[in-house]
């Protein structure tokens, strides 16, 4: 005769939430937050028994302390919005396209061909518009070349989109030993420095306005897109289920090639504006590593340009201050690159407990009362 045994729930138990309050969601964010900033003090006076303060502080100013700084962070910040609104499309259809840079990088290369070759041929409006065109095209057309190999043949887009970019590093190595400047230097150096040709206007003297504007522009009119729009739909059924979004009637195959075209053209304006508007000059580290970045930009934000704002500016603010307490207190790069490990960690580590909810086992007595 066996006897039963007594059946014990487990001390922890993780579900999946039905769904939360906004306010609550914000809530854990903040509390996120907050926490890390406690652990970061920890850190920093149990290694290098500084002020914390004084190191937020120098953080702050890094990124807002003058006029100048402030203008570069907001630059820079709106630069990786602009890729990670690129991304956005393609990520929210589960496509996963790793290849910003390449494509950042063809929008510059065709930007700064426009310029070099007919900058003393076109007057400067058509010329710029031309750039414009040129830049976009670019960027669609090598974001739309793994997403054809997607539909027809189901490659995996992540490695396509990833070789992509050291094909198109090469090509731009290759352009700029054509048109090095001078001859042996190993560079473009600025593009019509003196004439301006193809360089984007300013707008009340402000170098970076148009830029932000631009971006600004951008991400609003991708949101409605993919919010409000009859193609942000269909590229939410298809990231939901391939299968389902054909037994709609949603063309997958079109709806991926379209998608990646919108993605490229986006990124390939932020080449245009890195080569027409900030830089000048094109080099093979124009893009600086923000296609890579962009990717967690757009995870953080959960594919919502909107929140991307606030995504990109968080990652700007500490890569700026990060290079300024590396200077101010003496700190190598390493240190400061670890305070912004343990916000980033923070921040990514509380989308968990907004998605799940954590159950704990009750006492036993208490248990066994609610059994009597």
């Amino acid at each position: 005769m066996t006897q039963g045994k007594t059946h014990r729930e487990p001390l922890l138990r993780i579900a999946k939430r039905d769904g939360i309050a906004r306010p609550k969601a914000w809530a854990i964010r903040i509390i996120a937050v907050l926490l890390s900033l406690v652990v970061s003090g920890i850190f920093i006076f149990a290694v290098t028994k500084l002020n914390p303060f004084q190191v937020y502080e120098g953080i702050f100013d890094g990124a807002f302390g003058t006029p100048r700084r402030s203008w570069v962070t907001v630059r820079d910040a709106m630069m990786l919005l602009c890729i990670g609104v690129g991304l956005a499309p393609a990520f929210k259809m589960r496509f996963w396209n790793i290849g910003a840079e390449g494509q950042v990088l063809a929008g510059g290369l065709a930007a700064a061909a426009c310029m070099i070759c007919l900058g003393d041929k076109l007057p400067n409006g058509l010329l710029i518009v031309l750039i414009v065109i040129a830049g976009i095209l670019a960027g669609a057309v090598w974001a739309v070349i793994p997403a054809i190999f997607k539909a027809k043949w189901n490659t995996n887009e992540t490695l396509f989109t990833l070789m992509m970019n050291y094909v198109a590093t090469q090509l731009v190595a290759y352009f700029i030993i054509v048109w090095e400047s001078p001859k042996g230097s190993g560079k473009v150096g600025i593009i019509n420095q003196s004439t301006e040709a193809g360089w984007l206007p300013q707008i009340g003297g402000y170098k970076y306005l148009l830029t932000i504007l631009v971006v600004a522009v951008l991400t609003v009119l991708v949101y409605v897109y993919l919010n409000y729009s009859k193609h942000g739909y269909e590229i939410s059924v298809v990231g939901e289920s391939e299968r389902t979004a054909r037994y709609v009637g949603i063309k997958v195959g079109k709806v991926i090639v379209r998608t990646m075209l919108l993605s490229g053209a986006l990124c390939g304006i932020a080449g245009v504006l890195l080569v027409s508007g900030t830089d000048h000059t094109i080099t093979t580290t124009i893009a600086g590593g923000q296609g890579f970045t962009a990717v967690m930009v757009s995870w953080l934000a959960k594919f919502n340009p909107l929140g991307m704002i606030f995504t990109s500016f968080l990652l700007v603010f500490l890569d700026r201050g990060a290079g300024e307490i590396s200077t101010v207190f003496g700190l190598n790069q390493s240190f400061a690159d670890i305070l912004s490990g343990i916000i980033i960690f923070f921040i990514i580590g509380c989308e968990f407990f907004i998605t799940y909810r954590l159950s704990f086992r009750k006492p036993a007595k208490k248990e066994a009362a609610e059994h009597v």
